[in-house]
């Protein structure tokens, strides 16, 4: 098992690599913030979420979570990089990759973590309202709360994120 997780793990590496040096011109929405929401994180909780778009290539991403429920709540919180690959005229094609610390309140316990994702997606607005993103994702996640599981992805826009840009 061991084996194949260290070969798997040098794919996904491998793809990265290769995805993070790849030319890209994509929508020029530099310096301006994204806010809006994702229920990307294992917890199940609706996540506050933050984006910029630092060079013509390159997002950010912030995401916090958090509920104060006794049998549902628990809290995360990650970071995200975005890599624009191309663009059409309302449309960026990207690779990301997420990494957060998870926790969840359960009638059983406590349960603490991490997630890590690795998806490719796009970010898609309509004409004449360029200001609202909404995006979608699939890859893969690998995560531990009570057990380390890794699983495949896929998130519409209701899940992935929608943000207003500022």
């Amino acid at each position: 098992m061991q084996s194949k997780f260290k070969n798997f793990s040098t794919l996904i590496f491998a793809i990265l690599l290769i995805a993070f040096s790849i030319d890209a011109s994509a929508v020029d929405r530099r310096g301006r913030l994204g806010v809006g929401f994702t229920n990307q994180l294992k917890v199940d909780i609706p996540a506050i979420s933050f984006k910029l778009q630092r060079s013509k290539s390159f997002s950010l991403s912030g995401l916090l979570a958090y509920s104060t429920s006794d049998t549902d709540g628990g809290h995360g919180a990650g970071l995200k990089v975005f890599r624009n690959l191309f663009e059409e005229p309302q449309l960026v094609f990207y690779v990301s990759a997420l990494g957060a610390l998870i926790s969840k309140k359960t009638t059983a316990g406590d349960q603490s973590g991490f997630q890590a994702d690795i998806t490719l997606g796009s970010e898609f607005s309509f004409q004449g309202l360029q200001s609202i993103g909404f995006s979608f994702e699939f890859g893969g996640s690998f995560y531990k709360l009570q057990e380390f599981s890794a699983t495949t992805t896929g998130n519409s826009f209701i899940v992935s994120a929608i943000h207003f840009y500022l």
